[in-house]
């Protein structure tokens, strides 16, 4: 029996040592690959850059990132959830099926960074003329999946299962009127059969080389809100005719915000009730008859988000009621995006594949934010992990870092290799796991 036991464990030692060189063949093998393909994933991002368009009107990205796939060798499906991208590579052998995620719409944002591939785009938003930028790094995202989606294609041998590539539209939100996003996506079908996603998002706040990441809640719910406030117009010098809409709707704003403050158990998540805009009036001697409260909500796990969405409707409603006014509450109004979840149990899982990508040491626990990721609905289907891929140049202070959905957004294209790595090695990993 102890002889059976020794040969037991000298076979188990053998098999781990045998797994552990393939797999740190297959790590130096990535990373020869991704710095070969380096400068094209670079070339990728400033051409996308310079061409930036918004939310579900991504016509020349789509066709772009088609030709660039096309190229490699993929058949690719177009037309997804209006200008989504999509295709598949099926290695021939059984296993699991791999979503990997990029977003690829740019904001209405008028560019100020000196660059030679900055964005000259303009175009009409809301009725208004405005410049487009990639002001989040979307560009980076598209650029760093489409490197992976190379790479793959070039290790298509040693993969077991599927790889689909999901080039998703209309991240920012689709325009009024018009449905988008992952959203849609999931609605046509692009999650049936997907066993996992993985999706990253670049941060100009985080040195480049570095990941983050954070099981369970992640990023933010986010849900619009509106609030119409119906008073009685009157003379702005008679007053006490009217039901003034204004000074409800002040009381109102300032009842939104103890919600926060005084309804929420803040030493377990974070939460936010914004306030972004106020319309009514036109005159400064007239008393409207109605004002618009629009605002968001954010929040990290679900009960905390119900119990914010019921806090806006009671508190406008019974503020409204002790002014004699009426409101309209909608709750969640447009926009609304779940919790950006990490699975826990995944996490755990691919933590090691993650740390052995990057570096251990480079690869960071941080805390929940409270931005949202319409991600969220692709991790509301299956199992899913988003992180955070460096951006910001070595020894600039993080306090320094031009800010997201800013005109001075700005990034250290060296990051992008090690997102590259990141879903390449998290797709072959996950694909061992279930052989």
């Amino acid at each position: 029996m102890k002889t059976c036991l020794s040969r037991l464990a000298l076979c188990s030692a053998a098999l781990f040592t045998f797994s552990s060189a393939v797999m740190a063949d297959q790590y130096q093998t990535v990373e020869k690959l991704s710095l070969e393909n380096e400068q094209q994933v670079i070339d990728w991002r400033r051409h996308f850059h310079q061409f930036p368009e918004l939310s579900n009107r991504e016509f020349n990205t789509a066709k772009t990132i088609a030709k660039e796939l096309e190229a490699m060798g993929y058949e690719v499906e177009t037309g997804i959830a209006h200008t989504g991208v999509v295709t598949v590579l099926d290695s021939g052998k059984p296993g699991p099926v791999i979503a990997l995620r990029a977003d690829i719409d740019g904001l209405p944002v008028t560019e100020s960074v000196d660059l030679d591939f900055a964005s000259k785009v303009t175009t009409e938003f809301n009725g208004q003329q405005v410049g487009v930028m990639h002001a989040c790094g979307h560009d980076t995202h598209i650029a760093m999946l489409l490197g992976a989606a190379k790479i793959l294609k070039e290790m298509q041998g040693e993969l077991s299962g599927k790889v689909k590539f999901v080039f998703q539209p209309a991240e920012e939100g689709a325009p009024a009127g018009e449905e988008g996003g992952a959203e849609l996506m999931v609605k046509e079908g692009v999650m049936e059969g997907v066993d996992v996603v993985f999706g990253l998002h670049i941060s100009s706040d985080t040195e480049v080389g570095t990941i983050e990441y954070k099981p369970g809640g992640i990023m933010a719910a986010v849900d619009s809100y509106r609030i119409l406030v119906k008073g009685q117009q009157s003379h702005g010098a008679y007053p006490w005719i009217s039901v003034d809409p204004i000074v409800t709707s002040a009381q109102i704003v300032m009842g939104l915000q103890t919600i926060v403050s005084r309804e929420l158990k803040l030493i377990d998540e974070a939460a936010v009730v914004t306030v972004g805009s106020i319309h009514g009036g036109t005159r400064s001697n007239i008393i409207p008859s109605e004002v618009e409260i629009v605002g968001t909500l954010r929040s990290l796990n679900e009960d905390m988000r119900m119990q914010i969405r019921e806090a806006v409707t009671r508190k406008a409603e019974t503020i409204a009621a002790s002014m004699n006014a009426e409101v309209e509450v909608q709750v969640p109004w447009g926009a609304n995006y779940p919790v950006t979840y990490n699975d826990p149990e995944l996490m755990e899982a691919m933590l090691p594949t993650i740390r052995s990508s990057a570096g251990a040491d480079n690869v960071k626990l941080t805390k929940a934010v409270t931005g949202a990721e319409d991600f969220s609905f692709f991790q509301q289907e299956v199992p899913g992990l988003y992180l955070f891929v460096g951006g910001k140049p070595k020894g600039l202070p993080a306090d320094q870092a031009p800010g997201h959905h800013t005109p001075e957004f700005k990034i250290d294209e060296s990051g992008l290799i090690t997102g590259v790595e990141v879903l390449t090695n998290l797709t072959i990993d996950y694909m061992n796991k279930k052989k």
